[in-house]
């Protein structure tokens, strides 16, 4: 007749014991002392019991005798440890034998504590409490993975979210570039525009001031990331080539005509606007240039932004402008005005720092020397085909990594009279 240990409370929270033992007198001893701890005690004859009744209702202790019929203590244990758990379940294994071979074989099965026949009942008090406090560790560590295996799935779906937003973001920054290319009769004008991330700072455009004259800008505002991308939004309404009336650049003189401010009092007029209308810690470097389609002439500001690029129709390059100091950084700041003319065959070429600054593996910046060389290299291509190439260079030069900053620029390519002609 099988006797089952049982205590009288049977409430569940209480540590679970299965005590394992083909001695029945061995079992009575131990499952008097469990019940009068106060532990929810379950017993077994034998090692195949045993697992059937871990697999029924799994226990947080195992107290096995090592020497059994059958299957005996380290058989079982390793059997235990192979069994599906929720839960870490600590086991002890009452033995006789003491010799390091028979330990080692005990831990290789499985086994976390030992006890030496006959049992003290204050060592395997000891032993519980120590196995106790293994298993409440083992369960907050598996409460804290749960916790932050819940964390990161609200964060992974938080960034996912936030990912979608940043690729519509970025959809809606690449369409404040309506144009990436126009003809002015036999001139034309090439956009080149591409974020380092999602978002960037970077803004090119252009916009006709009358007939004969057009405006070319570049933008690079400081920072990454989306309030770069929205200071480049609010940039972009302010020199729109679609309203007129709402472009700083322009303004409405007689008979209802637009004209075009200086390019200085542009670059005067936004940064006061950038001080005292958007009042925001970012600033941005500029250049703006007003091209005439007829003549060639050029007048430009230098905001900041890398030294413009002129490569005549000869394949000469020259860089021009004046440096000057970021917009948005201190009130009341002039800049200065540079003009030069282009020729047939010329072509101005505006870049940001993301070209000029363009690390290759070992740490060396591309600078005005690399531009001048990609100007020279592909000299014969025109329009987009040309901004592809010089793409095509950076990631050369970079080792084909992403680029660590905004890429972008302007190429105005003048097919007007002749220099010097009469």
């Amino acid at each position: 007749m099988q006797i089952h240990c049982h205590s009288k409370d049977p409430e569940t929270h209480r540590p679970k014991v299965l005590v394992v033992d083909d001695s029945r007198l061995q079992r009575r001893i131990l499952c008097a002392s469990l019940n009068r701890w106060g532990f929810n005690v379950t017993e077994a004859a034998s090692g195949p019991e045993a697992l059937e009744k871990c697999a029924a209702n799994p226990p947080d202790l195992v107290i096995s005798d090592w020497m059994m019929p059958g299957m005996n203590g380290p058989d079982f244990c390793q059997a235990f440890r192979a069994m599906e758990r929720d839960s870490y379940g600590y086991f002890i294994l009452l033995t006789s034998k003491s010799e390091a071979v028979d330990v080692a074989q005990g831990l290789d099965a499985g086994a976390d504590d030992f006890l030496t026949k006959p049992v003290s009942g204050d060592e395997l008090r000891a032993r519980l409490n120590a196995g106790e406090r293994i298993l409440r560790m083992e369960q907050e560590l598996v409460d804290k993975n749960r916790l932050l295996s819940s964390t990161l799935e609200e964060l992974q779906a938080l960034y996912d979210s936030l990912d979608s937003d940043l690729i519509e973001a970025r959809k809606l920054q690449q369409s404040l570039i309506k144009e990436r290319n126009r003809r002015f009769g036999d001139s034309e004008v090439s956009l080149l525009l591409r974020p380092s991330g999602h978002v960037g700072g970077d803004l090119v455009g252009f916009f006709p001031i009358d007939s004969r004259r057009v405006g070319l800008f570049a933008i690079d505002v400081s920072g990454h990331g989306v309030a770069s991308a929205l200071m480049t939004a609010r940039l972009a309404g302010y020199l729109s080539g679609s309203s007129a009336d709402q472009n700083i650049a322009l303004f409405e003189g007689e008979f209802g005509i637009y004209d075009a401010l200086p390019p200085e009092q542009v670059a005067e007029r936004l940064n006061n606007l950038t001080l005292d209308e958007i009042q925001t810690e970012t600033y941005f470097t500029l250049l703006y240039a007003e091209v005439d389609l007829v003549s060639g002439h050029v007048m430009l500001v230098q905001a900041g932004h890398p030294y413009p690029a002129i490569q005549r129709a000869d394949g000469t390059v020259e860089t021009i402008g004046s440096g000057g100091m970021p917009v948005g950084l201190m009130p009341d700041a002039s800049f200065e005005r540079v003009e030069c003319d282009l020729g047939c065959g010329d072509r101005l070429f505006i870049v940001s720092d993301g070209v000029t600054e363009c690390e290759s593996p070992d740490g060396k910046m591309f600078d005005e020397e690399g531009l001048s060389k990609t100007l020279a290299n592909n000299r014969h291509l025109k329009g987009q085909e040309f901004l592809e190439a010089v793409t095509w260079d950076l990631h050369q030069y970079a080792g084909e990594k992403e680029f660590s900053d905004d890429v972008s620029a302007v190429l105005f390519e003048f097919t007007g009279p002749k220099r010097n002609a009469d």
